[in-house]
């Protein structure tokens, strides 16, 4: 609900009617604690605390407010207190904010902060006290790596902020604070490195997230669907993680993270589909290893997509392109089978993605024997039952296992849902119909702009000197140049390459021969 200037109540001279306001608001929440005291013998001032029990840490508040103010008070018992006297020689707090707004100070106490009326001001004190509880930082669930850092992203907004600026000691790494949602008012963070990221990205990372207008922000997803390019696409053109290390890296080429508090997920801006396909690990090992295990990946993407659909439209259709040993081993694996088999497939995709969720909904030692269990016994009984077909077993395993293979677990969803229309257009049209879904879908994803850059750059439209990093990743000493999201593409410096000091003998040698 949007509050116009002439309902903004303003902080009153008469502590009471403050009092009075802050009661009323917040009615009779068994977490509002309001602490009274007097300070200033002569004077005799009343002060007011309020604050939320469970969001603030109480020794700060007796510690450096109270205390601190009581007695340094009664220490300066003649003359009057003015309001600049009372913030710069009883507030031992470190962070103090004027406000003169009772709303504002109701957005502080709900935020964790401290109100502090004091009789016959008309303006009210913040007091940084903030101490709720926090998970600590672990490693992330959803990326795990082999080699690298295992600290990952937790719920608290400044913790976040806090591991990507230790890893960007950059004095242009900028945040810039926002407040969005009108009841949640949940806290977000812009974080870019000046002088990298583009002007015109910045723009329009600010333009979508003033513009969005909701009652409640709870989760980084909230905000990923109100700033989406593409709403009604299967495909992400944000990207989602939980590691500090991957928003460093982005931010040095240029993106732009945007934080939200009370999730671990923090949102790049812009992606391309390629980098939905990248793990951190291809930058910790050998880039030989990288680039193989990467490759393996796109491997496991065209599997994940294709392979149902695959087996379904040549059994159903084209027969002849089946090589004939392995057709007829299809055939007597298919004898007794009642079903088509794209009705086959269709009912082991959707088994299999049932076993999936079941285990992931449930708790963790449980989860994973349902997988087993259902994987092994539930297949098993349906082949010799004559449900489903041994080869279709295997097609759907493999189909799962590739699935696993993308790092980013938010793009697999993406894929598993994009399998099924292809499956049926397999099944009902055959070549016809894979070939078509297949263009339509490549079509849609050549329309897609993620904050105003391509969707599938740099191999489309093709940019050569970003292909170091896409497909395959070459050594860091060839790697010149940021991509074309960044503003400044300076990467490295000259004759990065490393080789072998030369011995004396062959420093000599090679003088003799210049002479």
């Amino acid at each position: 609900m949007t509050i116009h200037k002439d309902e903004i109540k303003m902080v009153h001279y008469d502590i009471r009617s403050n009092t009075q306001h802050i009661e009323k608001t917040l009615g009779n929440s068994s977490d509002v604690k309001k602490r009274e005291f007097t300070i200033h013998q002569s004077l005799k001032l009343k002060c007011v605390l309020f604050y939320i029990d469970g969001l603030v840490n109480e020794e700060i508040i007796e510690n450096s407010i109270i205390s601190p103010i009581i007695t340094r008070s009664y220490a300066m018992d003649h003359g009057s207190v003015s309001m600049e006297t009372f913030s710069e020689q009883f507030i031992a707090n470190p962070s103090v904010t004027n406000v003169t707004t009772l709303q504002e100070g109701l957005d502080g106490m709900l935020a964790g902060d401290t109100l502090l009326f004091v009789d016959s001001f008309d303006t009210a004190f913040l007091l940084a006290t903030k101490g709720w509880e926090n998970r600590g930082v672990n490693e992330p669930q959803t990326e795990p790596v082999v080699r690298g850092p295992k600290d990952g992203f937790i719920e608290n907004i400044r913790t976040n902020t806090a591991l990507v600026r230790r890893r960007v000691r950059d004095n242009n790494f900028r945040l810039e604070a926002l407040t969005i949602g009108t009841r949640s008012k949940t806290d977000v963070a812009i974080g870019y490195i000046e002088g990298i990221a583009k002007d015109g990205l910045l723009k329009e990372v600010r333009d979508r997230l003033n513009r969005i207008e909701i009652d409640a922000v709870l989760e980084s997803g909230y905000i990923e669907e109100l700033i989406d390019d593409a709403p009604l696409s299967p495909f992400l053109t944000l990207q989602g993680t939980e590691r500090p290390d991957k928003v460093a890296a982005s931010l040095y080429e240029g993106r732009v993270a945007i934080f939200v508090d009370n999730t671990p997920y923090v949102l790049l801006a812009p992606t391309q589909f390629w980098s939905f396909l990248h793990a951190s690990d291809d930058y910790y090992t050998n880039y030989l290893m990288g680039s193989f295990f990467r490759f393996l990946r796109y491997c496991a993407f065209i599997i994940s997509l294709t392979l149902p659909s695959i087996y379904v439209m040549l059994v159903s259709f084209h027969q002849e392109m089946i090589p004939t040993p392995l057709a007829i081993a299809i055939a007597a694996g298919r004898e007794d089978i009642p079903f088509p088999v794209l009705m086959e497939a269709l009912i082991m995709e959707f088994a299999f993605e049932l076993m999936r969720e079941a285990g992931l909904r449930m708790p963790k030692p449980i989860g994973q024997a349902v997988s087993i269990v259902g994987s092994l016994i539930i297949g098993q009984a349906a082949v010799e039952a004559g449900i489903v077909s041994p080869i279709m077993v295997i097609i759907v395993a493999t189909t799962g296992i590739a699935s696993f293979s993308i790092p980013n677990y938010d793009a697999s969803y993406s894929i598993r849902l994009l399998r099924f229309p292809i499956i049926i257009a397999s099944g009902t049209m055959g070549l016809l119909g894979f070939a078509g879904v297949f263009t339509i879908l490549a079509l849609h994803a050549l329309s897609l702009r993620s904050f105003g850059e391509p969707y599938l750059e740099p191999l489309i439209p093709l940019n050569a000197s970003d292909q170091k990093d896409t497909i395959i990743r070459v050594p860091f000493w060839a790697h010149k140049k940021r991509p074309e999201t960044a503003k400044d593409k300076q990467r490295l410096g000259k004759e990065q390459k490393p080789s072998p000091t030369k011995s004396k003998n062959e420093e000599s040698s090679s003088d003799k021969n210049s002479e």
